[in-house]
């Protein structure tokens, strides 16, 4: 008798509260899941994602996930499951920006380019045009311009920092930015087709 009470006192395991939410829809399964494992998830976002504020809204999406996704996964093993979720999440929300990252560096050169060229692509085909040629402009670039554009642009280092990469001169870098600049801007000048 005493066993049989004994056992009913422990909480159920993190397996039960998975199968228990499937069967039942119960909130509060996932509460005590949250409860449980808040700070994993939590330290594996901090991992990846770096920034503490970005870390807990990631930590917050992937148990607000967990009401759809523990509907149509089977899981054998909650936390090893949840552990590889949350790093999926991360890595997706780290290529989601990186992609942000690069459409910046296009916009904002397309933007130095259009205000001295006077280049407004009224419509999507004209601005995708514009894109491509500016992959292609940064391709014809020199090796040492096309470095230091991608560096400072696209992985937004500072003119300190893409010296220390490369092992160039400071004053060498911020050179070779600007004539990269204005060089490529030559190029969409060039070969940008008006309408």
């Amino acid at each position: 008798m005493f066993l049989k009470l004994f056992s009913r006192a422990k909480p159920p395991d993190d397996l039960e509260l998975v199968q228990q939410y499937q069967q039942t829809g119960d909130v509060d399964c996932i509460g005590t899941l949250f409860e449980r494992h808040t700070e994993m998830v939590y330290l594996v976002c901090r991992k990846y994602l770096k920034v503490e504020e970005e870390s807990r809204d990631a930590a917050m999406q992937i148990f607000e996930n967990l009401l759809t996704s523990l509907k149509k996964h089977e899981v054998t093993n909650f936390k090893s499951w949840l552990h590889t979720t949350s790093k999926n999440h991360c890595l997706m929300l780290l290529r989601s920006a990186k992609n942000k990252t690069t459409q910046t560096l296009d916009e904002k050169l397309v933007l130095s380019v259009e205000s001295s060229a006077h280049l407004h692509p009224p419509n999507e085909e004209q601005h995708e045009q514009e894109l491509q040629l500016l992959e292609q402009g940064l391709i014809e670039l020199g090796t040492e311009q096309r470095t230091c554009l991608e560096l400072f642009y696209l992985q937004q280092k500072s003119y300190k920092e893409v010296a220390d990469l490369t092992g160039w001169e400071l004053n060498k870098v911020k050179s070779y930015i600007q004539n990269g600049k204005r060089n490529l801007k030559h190029y969409l000048e060039k070969n940008y087709e008006q309408p």
